[in-house]
């Protein structure tokens, strides 16, 4: 079933909120929340996911638990800025599974890439694949010492959404 598209709603943006902070919630609980009856508020989670509001659903892990609690960022600039360049770069970043970010940004550099490492070995060793990635000229890295913010989602609320 297909939706066509329409402004979104406080109603609308307050599942869109609640959701990202808690996937889980069942349609009964989050129609108590926003104060509509779980069939409603059924079609408009339906009707999100198809206009493609809601990506996916997923779960938050532990990266220390998991012994991927070092961040790194680094800075990569490419020896040439022609379409083949980037394009290579980015077909090619995307298969080093430390990687969990990648953007291409404007300013004094061409790519931000954000990594998840067990260790200084464990960076040093996905360094290297980075450094080798084709077009690859000049990479400056920042570790991360402490985990200041982290991204909680998207600030929805109180926007108006056409």
């Amino acid at each position: 079933m297909s939706y066509k598209s329409r402004t979104l709603d406080r109603i609308d943006l307050t599942i869109l909120d609640t959701l990202q902070r808690n996937s889980r919630i069942s349609n009964v609980d989050l129609a108590k929340h926003i104060n509509l009856s779980p069939s409603p508020c059924l079609d408009r989670v339906k009707r999100l996911e198809s206009e493609g509001y809601i990506k996916r659903y997923g779960a938050v892990l532990d990266a220390k638990k998991l012994e991927l609690g070092m961040s790194a960022f680094i800075q990569v600039t490419l020896d040439r800025t022609k379409a083949e360049v980037f394009n290579q770069f980015r077909d090619n970043v995307v298969d080093i599974k430390e990687v969990a970010e990648c953007h291409m940004v404007a300013g004094g550099f061409d790519y931000l890439v954000k990594l998840r490492v067990t260790d200084m070995d464990n960076y040093r060793e996905v360094l290297g694949k980075v450094v080798e990635l084709p077009g690859v000229s000049q990479t400056h890295t920042y570790v991360v010492i402490e985990k200041v913010k982290e991204d909680l989602g998207l600030p929805v609320l109180g926007k108006a959404i056409n």
